[in-house]
């Protein structure tokens, strides 16, 4: 794999696109759905996920609440994080439910015909931390499915409550059971990188020029975040950074000053371009944010 320069991505100068008197939206995930760019976030003043939809992922209608807590299971009290796949069987959406006393986060699972009115599969969480690298959360799941495998992959966070520590990586027949790698955490923290030296999350993974792309969150510390780029080809091991991380930095004085966390990036082809968007923090104030790449070339050959 040669690495090459990229060339920059452009933050939006409509940023941000969703928060506001929304309150904090943050971690979500988008599907080019037809014609429409659905997204479906984490709305923390309503402890749920929400769906909006754009046409040209700028501009984004009122949010729709779509997966609620149920305080009855004991591991959903705030529901956040969510992926959602399209096959021809409908929609299939993992997703982090939070607790408290003791403090904790589980994955769950929930099928959909519409992607607004979801049925989870039952009352207990398809991942949750079971390993001491997973400390006591596992989070932000970032799902595709792998037809040559005939398998869901899973890349997840797992660590701290607060923020997790380092991914994981998992396989499923039919998104319920998963086995865990047992060589995990696939992807952790590089010391040597400042910026990423305390702690890498929130991943996503695309397949790429006969490999595969991950997006991921790397934390100088425990507040201050960025967005990196890495890439491998079979999308588990021998991951190679790219030497322009990281692709995208808070700015100081603006919206996203304290931190850029939580990519999630679609191709284009239309407009060849990539679009990647992120949620930025401003103090205790999280919103969603839009940055673009001209071209398809990542910086990889």
């Amino acid at each position: 794999m040669t690495i090459k320069p990229t060339a920059d991505w452009t933050k939006h100068p409509r940023n941000p696109l969703i928060g506001g008197d929304y309150g904090t939206c943050f971690d979500l995930a988008v599907l080019k759905d037809g014609d429409k760019i659905r997204m479906w976030f984490s709305w923390r003043p309503k402890k749920s996920i929400a769906l909006t939809e754009s046409e040209d992922g700028v501009h984004w209608s009122e949010p729709v609440i779509v997966l609620e807590p149920n305080g009855d299971t004991g591991w959903e009290d705030d529901l956040n994080r969510p992926v959602v796949v399209k096959r021809d069987d409908g929609y299939h959406m993992w997703y982090t439910g939070q607790f408290k006393d003791p403090e904790g986060s589980c994955i769950g699972y929930a099928t959909s015909e519409d992607g607004v009115r979801w049925t989870r599969s039952g009352d207990r969480p398809v991942l949750a931390p079971e390993l001491a690298w997973e400390k006591v959360a596992v989070m932000c799941p970032h799902v595709m499915w792998d037809e040559s495998l005939r398998l869901y992959r899973m890349w997840y966070s797992g660590g701290e409550q607060y923020e997790p520590n380092a991914i994981g990586y998992a396989t499923s027949a039919d998104g319920i059971h998963w086995d865990k790698r047992p060589d995990n955490p696939i992807f952790a923290n590089d010391p040597g990188n400042p910026w990423e030296q305390h702690k890498t999350t929130a991943c996503q993974v695309v397949p790429y020029q006969d490999g595969f792309a991950m997006f991921y969150v790397g934390f100088h510390d425990e507040h201050f975040a960025q967005i990196g780029l890495a890439w491998s080809s079979d999308g588990i091991g021998d991951w190679t950074r790219h030497p322009g991380n990281p692709i995208l930095s808070p700015d100081r004085g603006m919206w996203d000053e304290d931190a850029d966390y939580k990519p999630f990036a679609l191709y284009d082809e239309s407009s060849d371009r990539w679009l990647l968007w992120y949620n930025g923090r401003r103090a205790a104030v999280e919103q969603i944010g839009l940055a673009v790449k001209q071209g398809y070339d990542l910086g990889f050959e």
